[in-house]
C-alpha cells in the first residue's frame, strides 16, 4: 500500500474513463429510450476517479476480488450521492429498465477500463516504462471506444430510422428507439415498400451483375498482367511496374467529363456497359499492384519445374501459380467487388434510366422530399448489409492479399 505516481496516474486514468463511458452510454441511452437527458459527466469523472484510486492504493499482489467489489461500491456511492439520486440526470421513475440498465453497463465497463490499464502497475514509483505502458493502454482504449462509437453510431441511427414509421418521425426525430408492439409488417414496412414501390430489387440485381462481371474483368486482365511483371523480362519493366498506380492520381471527376461527352457520343451512356467499361480502367491497376507482389513472393523454382515438365508459360499460370496464389486472388476479388458496388460518381452521372440504376444510384433517386426518410434509410441498409457481410467474412483473404510481397523470404 504506497502512494506515489502510479496513485496519480491511476485516477487520472479512472478520470478518463469515466468521463468517456458516462457521454458514450449517455449518448446510448438517449438513442435507446428516446429521453433526452443531461448526463453528469463531471460526477461520473469523479466516480472514475474514487474507483481507481482504491485499486491502485493496493498492489496488484493484494488486490483481492474485495477491493473490486468495494471500488465499484464507493463508484455507486459517489455517483448516486452526488447527483441526489438523479444518476444520468433524470429521475429513476423515467424509463427505469433503460437506466438501470445503463448505470449496470457503466460501473462495468468503467471498472473493467481501469482493471486494464492498471494491470501489473501499483499505486508506487513507476517505472518509465511501466508509465508508457500505462499510456498506450489508454490511448488503445480511447482509440477503440472513439472508432467503435464512430463507426456503429451512423448505422445505428439508419437502421432505427429505417424501421420507424413516418408519424413517430415526424413526431420527434430525434427518438430513434424502437417500438416492437408496432407488428413485424409495420416494424419492416419501409423495405417491403422498398422492393414493391420503388425498384429496389432491380437495383439489387443490376449492382450484382456490375460487381461480379468487374470482378471477372478485372482478374482476366490483371493476372496475366501481373505474372508478366514480376516474372518476364522486357523493356521498361521497371517503369511499369512503379507507374502502375499513376491513374489514381488523376482525380475521378476530372476524367467524368470527358468519359461523358465520349460515351454520349459513342451510345455508352445510360448503359450498364459504359460502366463495365469505365470499373475494370479503374480496378486494374490496384490489381496488378497487388497481385504483382504476391506473384514475386511466390518460389520460381516451382514455375521452372513445371516448364522443364513440359507446361507452357500459360499452363504454369494456370497449374502452379493460381492455386499457390487463391488467397491474393480471394482479396484482390474482394477489393475489387467493394470499389465496384460502392462506386457511385460515375453511376450517378452516365446513368438515368432507372430500370438500369446501380445501388448507390437508386438509393441517391430515393434523396428527395417526396419520398420518406425511412425509406431513404432502409435503401442504405440494403446497399451497406450485402457488401458488409462479403467483407466479415473474407477479411482475412483481404489482410493476407493487401501484405503479400511486402516482406521477402
Amino acid at each position: 500500500m504506497r502512494i506515489g505516481i502510479g496513485f496519480l496516474a491511476g485516477i487520472i486514468t479512472g478520470a478518463i474513463w469515466g468521463l468517456i463511458w458516462m457521454v458514450v452510454l449517455a449518448v446510448g441511452f438517449m438513442l435507446v429510450s428516446g429521453q433526452i437527458t443531461k448526463p453528469p459527466v463531471g460526477i461520473a469523472l469523479v466516480a472514475g476517479a474514487v474507483g481507481a484510486g482504491l485499486i491502485s492504493f493496493f498492489e496488484p499482489a493484494t488486490r483481492r476480488t474485495g477491493t473490486h467489489i468495494a471500488a465499484v461500491g464507493l463508484m455507486i456511492i459517489v455517483l448516486g450521492g452526488l447527483t441526489a439520486g438523479y444518476p444520468l440526470g433524470l429521475p429513476l421513475d423515467v424509463a427505469p429498465a433503460y437506466q438501470l440498465a445503463t448505470l449496470i453497463l457503466f460501473l462495468a465497463v468503467v471498472w473493467a477500463s481501469i482493471h486494464i490499464c492498471m494491470k501489473g502497475l501499483g499505486g508506487g514509483k513507476l517505472t518509465r516504462y511501466q508509465l508508457e505502458v500505462l499510456f498506450i493502454r489508454l490511448l488503445k482504449g480511447l482509440g477503440f471506444v472513439v472508432f467503435t462509437v464512430a463507426v456503429a453510431l451512423p448505422f445505428y441511427v439508419m437502421v432505427m430510422t429505417s424501421l420507424k414509421s413516418q408519424q413517430s418521425l415526424l413526431a420527434n426525430p430525434l427518438d430513434f428507439s424502437l417500438d416492437i408492439n408496432q407488428g413485424f409488417s409495420s416494424l419492416f414496412r419501409s423495405y417491403v415498400e422498398l422492393f414493391t414501390q420503388f425498384n429496389f430489387g432491380t437495383f439489387l440485381i443490376n449492382s450484382a451483375i456490375v460487381s461480379v462481371s468487374t470482378v471477372i474483368l478485372t482478374l482476366l486482365f490483371a493476372i496475366p498482367g501481373a505474372y508478366a511483371v514480376s516474372r518476364l523480362r522486357f523493356p521498361g519493366q521497371a517503369f511499369l511496374s512503379r507507374s502502375i498506380l499513376l491513374i489514381y492520381m488523376v482525380p475521378a471527376i476530372v476524367l467524368v467529363i470527358p468519359l461523358y461527352a465520349v460515351f454520349s457520343q459513342l451510345g455508352l451512356r445510360n448503359t450498364l456497359t459504359g460502366l463495365l467499361i469505365v470499373y475494370p480502367a479503374t480496378t486494374i491497376p490496384v490489381a496488378l499492384y497487388m497481385l504483382q507482389g504476391y506473384f514475386r513472393g511466390l518460389p520460381a523454382e516451382l514455375e521452372e519445374a513445371g516448364l522443364m515438365d513440359g507446361l507452357t508459360r500459360v499452363g504454369v499460370i494456370l497449374k502452379i501459380t493460381l492455386p499457390l496464389s487463391l488467397p491474393a486472388l480471394a482479396s484482390v476479388a474482394l477489393y475489387v467487388f467493394m470499389i465496384a458496388w460502392n462506386e457511385f460518381l460515375f453511376a450517378f452521372m452516365f446513368l438515368d434510366n432507372v430500370d438500369i440504376f446501380t445501388l448507390s444510384r437508386g438509393v441517391v433517386s430515393l434523396n428527395s422530399s417526396e419520398v420518406p426518410r425511412q425509406h431513404l434509410m432502409a435503401g442504405a441498409v440494403v446497399a451497406t448489409v450485402p457488401v458488409l457481410l462479403i467483407f466479415l467474412w473474407f477479411e482475412r483473404f483481404l489482410v493476407s492479399g493487401l501484405t503479400a510481397g511486402s516482406v521477402k523470404g
